[in-house]
């Protein structure tokens, strides 16, 4: 074996170069052990426990990535080597890539654990979170990559500060090519913040209406009441006028009966106490009131207010419908006509007819 210790490559030995890689190999051996042993047996332990911290391990060990290991375990073996300075700059880099590349899979593991952990306890409580959850997600991430990716540069040697003035004076033509889209994705941050609707609400945006499907970083996706797809931009939504009906707690009705004028005043005192009966009868609906408006053009116009306990359109129209229906067959026993837009023509005087001959005559 005196031979291993003769033959060099680079100004080592051998031996040197065998100890180097053993050392690199034995190490990523344990790291590829330890993440065998905590996602296969820790993991079968976790799954039999109430506690959060070993899923989170196994979790995290999930994402250990051995070529990035390796990375680093290479630059440790190195160091058993007399090597040139540029050859050992470029391990150190490589180690220092690596290693951050891998302190963000494991950081990102972590998050990602923690978000899906509130995601289950809150939808439970609250169908927004799913919108909240969504930007959070995504500006959770986005922040951790940008400080791992500063911090890499920082040990790579990189002047971080000059880098950051740098990108900020190029960052404000950039906002200014992008403007329309940085005031879609703050438009969904105050969706998430403000939350004026959330993930299955109905809701009315001009003449579109709607259930809420998706709120994104960009848009708004609405499946409409004709089944199609309708793509909001998030900044337009918040300078729309927009209605939730999701909110709604009760469902106020407003609508007009006209009946007669040869009504009998009797007849007519008699027809709140009518429409009170029927109203009341129709199911989950809450009479307020029914007044002789106004008299109108052609109909004695009566005002007939009541609510729905129940925000359902369906059941909305349910009550409505009972409610015509009740009033046609009351209004018909006590002799009461609707009325309906008609004119009446009235001439005074005899009217005097002549024959076209007898006007040529004359």
């Amino acid at each position: 074996m005196q031979w291993l210790h003769e033959v060099t490559f680079l100004h080592n030995p051998l031996i040197d170069w065998l100890a180097a890689l053993g050392i690199a190999l034995a190490i990523n051996l344990v790291v590829g052990v330890g993440k065998w042993l905590i996602v296969h047996k820790l993991a079968a332990i976790a799954a039999r426990t109430d506690t959060v911290l070993d899923d989170a391990i196994v979790d995290v060990a999930r994402r250990t990535r051995q070529w990035l290991v390796f990375g680093v375990t290479l630059y440790a073996g190195s160091r058993y080597l007399d090597l040139p300075e540029h050859a050992e700059k470029v391990l150190h880099n490589i180690a220092i890539v690596a290693a951050f590349l891998q302190l963000g899979g494991w950081l990102r593991a972590a998050l990602d654990f923690w978000l899906e952990r509130y995601r289950r306890h809150a939808l439970a409580h609250d169908a927004g979170a799913a919108t909240s959850l969504a930007a959070l997600s995504f500006i959770g991430r986005l922040l951790l990559w940008a400080v791992i990716l500063l911090l890499m540069l920082d040990n790579l040697g990189i002047n971080v500060t000059a880098l950051v003035a740098g990108l900020g004076v190029g960052g404000i033509a950039v906002a200014l090519a992008v403007q329309n889209i940085l005031g879609d994705l703050f438009a969904s941050l105050s969706i998430v913040m403000d939350k004026p609707f959330v993930i299955g609400d109905s809701i009315v945006v001009d003449s579109y209406a709607g259930t809420v499907e998706h709120v994104g970083l960009k848009t708004t996706r609405v499946r409409s009441t004709g089944g199609e797809q309708l793509v909001f931009s998030n900044s337009d939504l918040l300078k729309a006028r927009l209605r939730n009906f999701k909110r709604m707690q009760e469902r106020r009705i407003v609508f007009t009966v006209g009946v007669l004028y040869d009504t009998p005043p009797d007849t007519l005192a008699q027809i709140p106490g009518i429409v009170k009966e029927v109203v009341s009868q129709a199911p989950k609906v809450r009479f307020d009131r029914a007044h002789l408006r106004e008299l109108g053009d052609s109909a004695l116009v009566y005002e007939i207010v009541y609510w729905v306990q129940e925000p359902d359109y369906v059941t909305y129209m349910d009550a409505q419908q009972a409610i015509n229906l009740g009033l046609l067959r009351r209004f018909a026993a006590a002799g009461i006509g609707f009325a309906y837009p008609t004119q009446s023509l009235h001439i005074e005087g005899p009217v005097r007819v002549e024959s076209a001959a007898s006007a040529a005559r004359g």
